[in-house]
């Protein structure tokens, strides 16, 4: 069944594209980046407040963090990508089958994995890297935030499908409401009630929570373009199948980060210690502020480019991409110099100890040498999404954590101890990037054949 055109699709289909762009892109760009900056202020005031160790313990608790997020990923961006293509085909019945679906997958995912890291976390957290100093950190802060992830889940997931769907500030104030929340609590959990690092855990938890109870009214109600209606909240074969085989891609390199994760802070520890890895806390601190910057442009030409193939706009969806990759490359170049010349005065916020403090400063400058390039290799990850192109996606996501880096992390480090960890990096990004642009060249080039054989009337 077919649904009339909304002002909101004559909008995607018609408006100038750089202006869409930013209409869409700058809420999503404030949500990610003031969610960037509350889990750096987490940081902060752990390495304020609690302590240096507590700071490496948190870093230990990346992988496990890395892989309980990639299952809002896994529902999120794929449901998102089939939303988006679905209303650019006039199949508003489709996306709303997709919508209810993904509540049970996100449920009955979280229910599984989650169980099975709180079982085994002590010897899951000792396999990461963790050791007696960080341990304990770590353990209390999984504790309470595993518990809580299936409000994380739902609250990201369905995030990105109320973009997907028309409502970018809508979004943008769904992230909004929990880093806000999340940044009170903080200090009020850590300084007042003592509670340590698992104050900051319990001031996660709490503001994902409320994040989720306002974009899920925003699909109940009568006013929001698809519904989460009660017979669509089931799973079917085809749908699963088409959420997952687009969410592969990105959960497939959260996977592949958290096992990055975990060899890089063993070789962390093997050549420098435990600072070492707090040092690398700081460092992902930095990254994650402007890779956050980048993932929110692409979450906002996500439903353009996905509209717009399912409309057959062959053209709009060109010039969306190559838009993209200009400002994300601009964006990337900023923290690029950042990295290069003012390393120091970052990881001052975290700590004033000296000896952290020279290890993360020279990590940031090794670590982010080839950080230009990165801008354009997220775009592209996005990009395949975007368009339903599971298999280049994946292949794109994957080079740089898995074909890559782990093969750099095995080389490199025996030979040049810390600073072979660091420089590993760069040389996984450049290399990523050429993969990403031979990729992309053929991709673009079926895109224009398919643009030529359109009849003049489409």
């Amino acid at each position: 069944m077919q649904a009339s055109i909304t002002d909101k699709e004559i909008h995607l289909e018609t408006k100038k594209i750089s202006s869409l762009v930013w209409e869409y892109s700058i809420p999503a760009i404030i949500g990610t980046l003031v969610n960037s900056l509350y889990n750096i202020v987490d940081r902060i005031f752990i390495g304020q407040g609690v302590g240096v160790y507590a700071i490496s313990g948190l870093a230990i608790t990346f992988p496990v963090t890395t892989l309980a997020s990639s299952l809002g990923l896994l529902v999120g961006v794929g449901a998102a990508s089939r939303i988006s293509i679905s209303l650019g085909e006039k199949k508003k019945h489709t996306a709303e089958q997709i919508l209810g679906n993904s509540l049970m997958l996100i449920l009955v995912f979280n229910a599984v994995i989650m169980t099975l890291f709180y079982v085994y976390l002590d010897n899951i957290l000792f396999a990461f890297g963790a050791t007696e100093n960080t341990l304990p950190y770590a353990r209390d802060y999984l504790q309470i935030v595993l518990l809580g992830n299936v409000f994380i889940s739902l609250c990201y997931s369905f995030n990105n499908m109320m973009r997907s769907s028309g409502y970018p500030r809508k979004a943008m104030i769904t992230m909004l409401i929990g880093a806000v929340l999340n940044i009170v609590l903080d200090p009020i959990f850590i300084f007042v009630f003592k509670l340590g690092i698992a104050g900051v855990a319990w001031a996660t938890v709490i503001s994902m929570f409320v994040g989720m109870l306002f974009v899920m009214h925003h699909f109940v109600q009568d006013s929001s373009l698809i519904r989460l209606r009660r017979e669509n909240i089931r799973l079917d074969k085809n749908i699963v199948l088409a959420i997952v085989s687009i969410g592969l891609s990105p959960f497939l390199m959260q996977v592949a980060a958290s096992g990055v994760a975990v060899l890089l802070n063993t070789s962390l520890i093997k050549h420098g210690g435990d600072l070492a890895v707090g040092a690398y806390g700081i460092l992902n601190s930095m990254v994650l502020l402007i890779i956050m910057v980048v993932v929110g442009l692409n979450q906002g030409t996500q439903p353009i480019i996905g509209y717009n193939y399912g409309a057959k706009k062959f053209g709009r969806v060109k010039d969306t991409f190559f838009y993209a990759v200009k400002v994300a490359t601009v964006i990337t170049s900023v923290g690029f110099i950042i990295g290069m010349f003012f390393p120091r005065l970052f990881a001052t916020a975290f700590t004033t100890d000296q000896q952290l403090l020279d290890i993360a400063e020279n990590g940031i400058r090794l670590s982010m040498i080839a950080f230009p390039l990165v801008g354009f290799q997220i775009v592209a990850s996005t990009f395949f999404q975007s368009i339903g192109q599971a298999k280049k996606a994946i292949i794109q996501s994957l080079s740089r954590q898995i074909i890559f880096l782990v093969p750099s992390l095995l080389i490199f480090p025996p030979l040049f101890g810390l600073n072979g960890v660091w420089i590993s990096t760069p040389i996984s990004d450049f290399l990523a990037s050429m993969l990403s642009f031979y990729l992309l060249t053929g991709q673009i080039k079926a895109i224009r054949k398919m643009q030529e054989n359109q009849p003049l009337y489409a």
